[in-house]
C-alpha cells in the first residue's frame, strides 16, 4: 500500500510537524563536517513553505541517552539550516513544554522552527505515550521525512502518529520508498546485489530475502572470511564470526539450490598487521598465509565483480569491499564504486545504502552518478530484508483523503 504524500495534503496556514534526520557529524569545534542529511531534507521544508505551511522540525543527534548534553545540541544545525535555506530558523531549547510552545508562537509565515534534540528525553526512544502527545501538540498534521529512523518505533516516528488524522511521508521518504520498492517489486534484470562490510551477521536477513530474487550476490569485505571458514579455507588472522558459522553454511547450501549465484572473492589483499605500515601481498583466497589477515578484495575479484556489475540492469550496494578508510586497502571498494557508476551511466538502476558505502562514493566524487543514494543505512537494510518499518507503517495510506 502506498503512503499518503505531503504533496497530497492541504498545508496552507497549518503547523506541519516534520520528523527529519539531522543526525550529522560535527567536529570538536561543533562545526558540521557533512551536511548531506540537512540538504536532503530541504525539498520537503521548502515545499511546505511554498504551500503556506509552517515547518516545525524535530530530530535526534547522537546518543545522549536521555540526558541533556551540550555536545549533542541541535543549535549548530539550526544555524547551518538557516544559511542553507536563506530563511530565519527559530531554535527551541527543548522539544516539548514551554520552551517549544513559546518558540513556535513567535514564528511567522515563511520561517522555520527547529526543536532541540529529541533524545535528550529517554521518553523518545521509549515511545512514551505522554511524550508523544506533547510532541503532537506542536503540529496540525504530521510528516515523516526521516527514512533513516523509520525502522525505529520511537515517539517521534510512531507514537506521535496516533494523535493526527493525517500522517504523510515527506518528499525524501517518498523517494526512498519508491527506489527501494522498485528493487524488490520490479527490478530490471540482471539484478545484482553487492554486499560487504565487516560482519556477515548484519547482512544475514538481507541475503535470506534476496536469495531467489536477485541474479547474483557479490560478497566482499570482512564478512567474506566467515564464508571462507565454512568452506574449510585457512583465513589466517582475518575477521571471522564463529557464532554464525552454521547460519552461513545454511546460506551456502540454499544458494546452491536457488536461482541466485553467490559469488565470493577469488583473491584478497592481505597484511601481517592491521594498519598501513604492515607488509602487504595479493594472494588467492585459498592461500592466505598463517598470521596474516585479509583487508581488501584482490584484482582478480575486482575484475570478476566488474564483469557481473557491467551487465546488470539493477544494482544494490551495501558495505565496502575492504578497510577503505586506509588507502592501502581501498582499491576494491573504489573499483566497485566506479563500476556501479559506469553501469548507471549505461542505463542500470543503482541504489546505494549504508554509511560506509556512501562515504566511499563521496570519496570518489561519484555520489551524483548513482540513481539513488539512500539516507538510511539500517532502514534500507531492513527494507531489503523484507521487514516492515514501523515509521512507514504508521503513516496514512495514500487513499486517505486530503483536508
Amino acid at each position: 500500500m502506498k503512503k499518503l504524500s505531503v504533496q497530497g495534503v492541504d498545508l496552507a496556514g497549518r503547523r506541519v510537524l516534520i520528523r527529519v534526520d539531522f543526525n550529522v557529524p560535527l567536529d570538536d569545534a561543533r562545526h558540521i563536517t557533512d551536511d548531506t542529511r540537512i540538504r536532503a531534507a530541504t525539498s520537503t521544508i521548502e515545499y511546505v513553505l511554498a504551500q503556506g505551511g509552517l515547518p516545525v522540525l524535530m530530530s535526534h543527534l547522537g546518543r545522549p541517552k536521555g540526558e541533556r548534553k551540550p555536545e549533542f545540541s541541535l543549535a549548530p544545525v539550526a544555524k547551518h539550516l538557516a544559511e542553507v535555506l536563506g530563511r530565519r530558523v527559530h531554535f527551541a531549547e527543548d522539544c516539548v513544554g514551554s520552551a517549544a510552545t513559546s518558540t513556535l508562537a513567535g514564528a511567522k509565515p515563511g520561517e522555520v522552527v527547529l526543536l532541540e534534540n529529541l533524545r535528550f528525553h529517554a521518553a523518545e526512544t521509549d515511545n512514551d505515550p505522554e511524550f508523544s502527545a506533547q510532541l503532537a501538540q506542536l503540529g496540525d498534521l504530521y510528516v515523516n521525512d526521516a527514512f533513516g529512523t523509520a525502522h525505529r518505533a520511537h515517539a517521534s516516528t510512531v507514537g506521535v502518529t496516533k494523535h493526527f488524522d493525517q500522517c504523510a511521508s515527506g518528499l525524501l521518504m517518498d523517494k526512498e520508498l519508491e527506489n527501494l520498492g522498485t528493487l524488490l517489486e520490479r527490478p530490471r534484470r540482471p539484478f545484482v546485489a553487492v554486499l560487504g562490510g565487516a560482519k556477515v551477521s548484519g547482512k544475514i536477513e538481507v541475503i535470506d530475502n534476496l536469495l531467489g530474487k536477485v541474479d547474483s550476490i557479490l560478497v566482499g569485505g570482512g564478512m567474506a572470511f566467515t564464508f571462507f571458514r565454512v568452506l574449510g579455507l585457512d583465513i589466517g588472522k582475518s575477521l571471522v564470526e564463529e557464532d554464525v558459522l552454521d547460519t552461513v553454511k545454511d546460506i551456502l547450501e540454499r544458494a546452491k539450490a536457488s536461482s541466485t549465484e553467490l559469488v565470493l572473492p577469488e583473491d584478497v589483499v592481505v597484511s601481517d598487521r592491521f594498519g598501513e605500515d604492515g607488509e602487504r601481498d595479493e594472494v588467492l583466497a585459498t592461500d592466505i598465509p598463517e598470521g596474516w589477515m585479509g583487508l581488501d578484495v584482490g584484482p582478480r575479484t575486482v575484475k570478476r565483480f566488474g564483469e557481473i556489475i557491467e551487465k546488470a540492469g539493477t544494482v544494490f550496494w551495501n558495505g565496502p569491499m575492504g578497510v577503505f578508510e586506509m588507502d592501502a586497502f581501498a582499491k576494491g571498494t573504489r573499483a566497485v564504486a566506479r563500476t556501479i557508476a559506469a553501469a548507471t551511466e549505461h542505463g542500470a538502476q543503482s541504489v546505494v545504502g549504508g554509511g560506509d558505502s556512501v562515504a566511499a562514493l563521496t570519496q570518489a566524487s561519484l555520489e551524483h552518478k548513482i540513481t539513488h543514494v539512500s539516507t538510511g543505512g539500517g532502514a534500507s537494510l531492513e527494507f531489503m530484508a523484507g521487514k516492515n518499518l514501523p515509521g512507514v507503517d504508521a503513516l496514512s495510506d495514500a487513499s486517505a483523503s486530503a483536508v
